[in-house]
């Protein structure tokens, strides 16, 4: 498993990841933007659309096998929020369907946390509905601490140390 930046290259991958999102009805829990080919193209060329100062990252992770080194992004992770100026990330991730249960979102989160602390934020922040109980073990075992944030939703804080960025 490797972790990167969303690339033009990742473009057909991504967009596969989001049909299969789509299709397990995701969409309810995970709505940073839409699910479409569209929103794979716009994520993928993300860092050439942006020429200087601070930039949201999105992120993939991609599984590697066979002996020809086929890649499939398995899943999807973003901090937001630098573009507007924020100094906090809200943090994001996505796993596909068919490969839950594998480590693989604590891991993409543990990559997102080490990035954040790399560009120099010192926490990160999340939103997850509260019926999200599978999230919210990830999130509690990530020791994030959370507060209401409406009825539906509670919003979670958790330190990210320059440390982590190593």
């Amino acid at each position: 498993m490797m972790f990167r930046p969303a690339a033009p290259a990742d473009e057909a991958g991504l967009a596969d990841l989001f049909f299969a999102l789509a299709q397990a009805g995701d969409e309810t829990l995970f709505h940073p933007h839409p699910l479409t080919q569209e929103a794979a193209r716009t994520v993928c060329r993300h860092r050439e659309a942006m020429l200087e100062g601070p930039h949201d990252e999105y992120h993939v992770a991609v599984d590697v096998c066979g002996t020809d080194s086929t890649e499939t992004i398995v899943g999807y992770g973003l901090l937001r929020g630098w573009n507007e100026g924020f100094e906090i990330p809200s943090l994001g991730i996505a796993v596909h369907p068919d490969h839950r249960g594998r480590g693989i979102a604590r891991r993409l989160m543990d990559h997102l946390h080490a990035v954040a602390a790399h560009r120099g934020a010192s926490q990160v922040r999340l939103k997850v509905y509260r019926h999200n109980d599978v999230a919210l073990r990830l999130y509690e075992s990530l020791e994030y601490e959370f507060q209401p944030w409406s009825d539906s939703e509670l919003v979670g804080f958790r330190a990210v140390s320059p440390l982590a960025a190593a």
